[in-house]
């Protein structure tokens, strides 16, 4: 072989194996939308988990593949408000055991993106309470998907009302800890500790004008977008829930299964008197 066909093969050589490169490298990329399939004994639920969440998309994934939910249930089921299961202590329980402290002993950091609410058919990740869970991280299994009513306009005024009010309720607790709010803070105390409720409200009265400055400077209002509105006013949901929890994916087919699973009868901390166990698979 002489030099001139040596250096044609070789780079004949070269191309195939970028060429083979990309192609691994395209099949071994993530697909968007990820779809995965929930069969129950009502019917099958099809969802598509969001690119713009990949902590949760990717962990789902993962345990998905593990077969981690396979033969687990729906421990906890409220009509008009969600379908809530993954808590792998489930898959042997016996009839009326309490449900829902079962974890897979880590969490997932929350990503709570405000494009995404809890209309009906949402995915999103259970959690423990803000009192021991301030940054809001999400359980690593559990999760639940939105079953809810629809709402008027009136009552999505006031759920605004609502979340604003805790949510300044939150900030005050932080903002009155701040070292220029010190002698404030050490007094509040002090009222509360000697039950002076008068020299407590009437110091709250005065810190307020302060706080409500720099409530309004960290702009956490919170109110529902214009895409949100029409969906709890016309499907429905649960927007008492947004901007709280995680929302990462939400029902493409089987809407139908949901509305099934969500009637069915329970006991007393809402479990299903009958199991409703399920299968998980990725289906695209």
């Amino acid at each position: 072989m002489n030099i001139k066909n040596s250096l044609i093969t070789l780079l004949l050589f070269g191309i195939f194996i970028l060429g083979a490169f990309a192609q691994k490298k395209v099949k071994d990329a993530p697909k968007k939308n990820q779809q995965i399939e929930i069969t129950t004994d009502f019917g099958k639920i099809k969802l598509k988990l969001y690119d713009e969440t990949p902590k949760h998309k990717e962990n789902f994934l993962k345990l998905v593949k593990e077969g981690f939910y396979d033969s687990t249930l729906f421990h906890r089921v409220i009509k008009d408000f969600m379908i809530q299961g993954g808590d792998p202590n489930s898959k042997l329980a016996l009839a009326d055991a309490p449900l829902g402290n079962g974890e897979n002993g880590y969490t997932v950091p929350a990503e709570i993106n405000p494009i995404y609410f809890h209309k009906k058919g949402a995915l999103a990740a259970a959690r423990l309470g803000d009192e021991v869970n301030p940054l809001k991280n999400s359980s690593g299994c559990q999760f639940y998907i939105v079953h809810g009513r629809v709402f008027t306009e009136q009552e999505l005024g006031q759920i605004e009302g609502q979340i604003n009010m805790q949510r300044k309720q939150q900030y005050f607790n932080t903002w009155i800890r701040l070292p220029e709010n010190k002698a404030e803070f050490d007094s509040l105390v002090a009222y509360q500790q000697a039950k002076n409720n008068n020299a407590f409200q009437n110091l709250i009265r005065q810190i307020e004008p302060k706080l409500n400055v720099a409530y309004e400077m960290a702009k956490l209002d919170f109110k529902f977008s214009e895409e949100a509105r029409k969906a709890y006013t016309t499907i429905g949901g649960s927007p008492h829930l947004d901007g709280a929890y995680t929302v990462y994916g939400e029902v493409t087919e089987g809407i139908d299964t949901i509305d099934k699973i969500a009637v069915v009868e329970r006991n007393r901390a809402d479990r299903p008197v009958k199991d409703v166990r399920m299968f998980v698979k990725i289906i695209d």
